[in-house]
């Protein structure tokens, strides 16, 4: 018997109260590794999910504006010398860059003005593919036109999809036919509202616009949306401006904080109630080991007896709480691992990741939780290291 097989024995003795104490700190353990893999894989996912609410990266033209006021009386700011952006040389810049990995859509967009029926109406051309990726918030009466990739019929597509503000100033509804610049389109649907700009335009397949108006290849701006959990915005944007010079790239600040607000909210919410828990089971251990010190005095006076002296009294209670601790470290976060798979099914939020194993991770809870464990036992064994062999044998 040494001071490193006492510990063992003990738990040993009480094989009622030790297990119950294991399984209490390892349900403890296991909550906090599934909540630990649930928010990670959720913060993924959620994010995922905030993307598709619009772009937070803007690639347009270089532009010079003029501020035009003569006699007194300002005309307004006017643009001039506007180059409209290759497509394919944009897109593939962007899909190339460093960060490409935190792409998650590029949406090419070619806009202007026509008239129907003697009224003014913006068009925008657009990949639908991409703009459906980009905003599937949309809803529409009818449906929505086939992108290019899974279109029937070869050529260029002749399907429209109105705004719903358009719609109404347009007298058109999902079936109507309208002539758009000396050709005919088919109104496939109607957004419905959606209190954007999108109530207010026409879109058509981009490939269509560009023939329209003689511009093959070219888009007036592109909308990027990007993942950025893993990476500033800012970085991401240097990026953009480093590959593509002689173009303005606008990050929209505002929509990133507010996504990544969302996704740092449930992250924070997991470890909030990872520590209340870490807490109440640390506390579960210091009153276990509160007990046990209270019923064998007898022990330590014999130990005491024997030889024994306060600090080696003190490491048996601490290596006794240590054990427990690393053993329900071992259990706990292998038991969390397979829970949190379970947990993301019933949540239906596993879309964008899934938990993951590491070794590492296991040998730090192991360690981890032997550690914490130990600190909640301090206390106990110092108080249990103080009782005098004459008091402890008193009883004897």
């Amino acid at each position: 018997m040494n001071i490193l097989t006492i510990p063992f024995r003990n738990i040993r003795r009480r094989p009622s109260k030790s297990l119950l104490l294991l399984l209490v700190f390892t349900l403890g353990v296991m909550s906090i590794v599934t909540l630990y893999q649930v928010s990670r894989v959720v913060g993924v996912s959620l994010e995922k999910k905030l993307i598709a609410y619009g772009a937070n990266v803007i690639v347009s033209p270089a532009t010079e504006k003029l501020s035009v006021s003569y006699g007194g009386f300002h005309m307004g700011d006017m643009l001039f010398d506007i180059q409209n952006l290759p497509e394919e040389e944009t897109v593939a810049a962007i899909r190339n860059i460093k960060m490409s990995d935190r792409i998650s859509v590029v949406a090419p967009k070619l806009v202007t003005m026509a008239k129907i029926d003697d009224v003014a109406v913006a068009l925008v051309g657009v990949q639908w593919t991409q703009e459906r990726a980009l905003k599937s918030y949309w809803a529409t009466g009818g449906s929505f036109p086939a992108a290019k990739s899974d279109s029937p019929a070869p050529g260029l597509s002749n399907e429209i999809l109105l705004g719903s503000r358009v719609a109404g100033m347009l007298g058109l509804a999902a079936g109507d036919s309208v002539a758009i610049l000396g050709r005919n389109f088919s109104v496939s649907g109607v957004l419905y509202e959606t209190g954007t700009d999108d109530d207010t335009v026409l879109f058509m397949e981009l490939e269509s616009l560009q023939a329209l108006l003689g511009t093959p290849n070219a888009t007036s701006f592109i909308e990027v949306a990007a993942l950025c959990s893993g990476c500033p915005i800012e970085e991401i944007v240097d990026e953009l401006r480093a590959a593509l010079p002689g173009t303005e790239i606008k990050a929209l600040q505002h929509v990133v904080d507010q996504r990544m607000a969302s996704v740092h909210f449930v992250q924070n919410l997991a470890l909030t109630i990872s520590l209340v828990i870490l807490v109440t089971a640390a506390a579960m251990v210091g009153l276990s080991m509160m007990a046990a010190v209270n019923e064998r005095k007898k022990d330590i006076g014999i130990l005491r007896s024997l030889g024994y002296g306060k600090p080696q009294i003190f490491t048996i209670f601490c290596l006794e709480a240590g054990l427990i601790g690393a053993i329900a470290g071992a259990l706990g976060y292998l038991g969390g691992f397979g829970a949190s798979f379970k947990v993301l099914q019933l949540l239906a939020m596993a879309e964008g990741g899934t938990p993951v194993f590491s070794a590492a991770h296991l040998l730090m809870a192991i360690v981890a939780f032997a550690l914490i464990t130990i600190l909640a036992a301090i206390y106990p064994a110092a108080k249990g290291a103080s009782v005098e062999p004459s008091t402890a044998l008193v009883a004897l």
